[in-house]
């Protein structure tokens, strides 16, 4: 491997991606799902074997920099989903901020940190 640009979290996404393809081919009996899998398996072992360093280093960036925002996304989602037994999640009117108030206190003036925006929800 001396030389070579090895695994990195893109390449392993990929691999896993072409292995979650191959179960799937191998339930349905699809083809063409089976061919994918292959195509992408082969992507995930060229880029693993690739001598092209800076290359493979910027794509491995760009992967990051949208997973990080996809795992962010689903992180919030799931701290929402815990918080939903004490509080209530709105979103501002005018600036579209996320704003989060405590639940059982009937109807509330909500001001938004961000513009500053007060409107009526009922909690």
């Amino acid at each position: 491997m001396a030389g070579r640009y090895g695994t990195d979290q893109l390449s392993f996404a990929i691999l896993i991606a072409a292995l979650a393809l191959n179960i799937i081919a191998g339930i349905t009996g699809v083809v063409y799902i089976s061919s994918l899998s292959a195509a992408i398996l082969f992507l995930g072992i060229f880029r693993i074997l690739s001598r092209n360093i800076e290359r493979r280093r910027a794509e491995n960036m760009l992967f990051l920099r949208h997973w990080s925002n996809v795992k962010n996304f689903f992180r919030r989602q799931v701290d929402k989903l815990r918080q939903s037994k004490n509080f209530r999640f709105f979103k501002c009117p005018s600036c579209k901020n996320n704003l989060r108030v405590p639940k059982g206190k009937g109807k509330i003036y909500v001001t938004c940190p961000r513009c500053g925006e007060r409107f009526i929800k009922k909690t």
